[in-house]
């Protein structure tokens, strides 16, 4: 996978993304990532790869100062569409090079993003470098479940799965492991489909 690529790939999917995404037990999984929200005043949230929008129906838009940013501008132009009446800030960004300071947000979050990355470990990098000190990095994405390995099949078909923009075979503990540095997860439980989708929870310590 490389950015090129991807953004070829989520123009096809953009139509359709919500089809696929925005059904069976995906809405009930989202709205549990998001109920972690602490609705204070003035809190900062970043949505990294926001894609069509689906998780910004699960974030208060009144209550908090939400950033989204996307690589593909199709993805971006679908979810604009959806919630042009708010005060949410839509950009276009690598989230493998965010462009914000460090500390800048109190919640970022990173749904169905790491997979998808050429680089996992930079765009972890970035995503916690961007939030401050206590702070929350909310993760719902698929990883080879806990204390497994993928099978023979799926080591076969991952070169195909990649073509379609996704990645299945990422290992969450070495991600982690690679920017581990003042970070506590706090949560990390399966939600989907045998472990491999899960909900996961990074504190940042100040």
């Amino acid at each position: 996978m490389n950015n090129s690529w991807n953004k070829v790939i989520y123009k096809i999917w953009s139509p359709i993304y919500d089809r696929f995404f925005n059904s069976g037990p995906f809405p009930n999984v989202r709205k549990g990532v998001f109920k972690n929200l602490s609705a204070k005043e003035d809190k900062k949230v970043l949505i990294v790869g926001v894609g069509t929008g689906l998780d910004l129906e699960y974030v208060d838009s009144s209550k908090f100062e939400i950033t989204a940013v996307d690589l593909s501008p199709h993805m971006l132009r679908e979810a604009k569409s959806k919630f042009s009446r708010t005060s949410i800030t839509f950009l276009q960004m690598d989230a493998q090079n965010l462009k914000f300071d460090d500390d800048s947000f109190d919640y970022v979050v990173g749904s169905l993003i790491l997979s998808v990355v050429p680089n996992a470990n930079q765009c972890f990098k970035e995503m916690t470098r961007v939030l401050k000190g206590n702070g929350q990095l909310l993760i719902f994405d698929k990883f080879v479940p806990k204390n497994k390995s993928l099978t023979f099949v799926q080591r076969l078909i991952r070169p195909i799965i990649a073509l379609l923009g996704t990645d299945i075979g990422l290992n969450f503990d070495k991600v982690i492991q690679n920017c581990n540095e003042g970070l506590e997860v706090k949560q990390d439980v399966p939600v989907m489909l045998n472990g491999m989708y899960r909900k996961i929870i990074v504190n940042k310590l100040a």
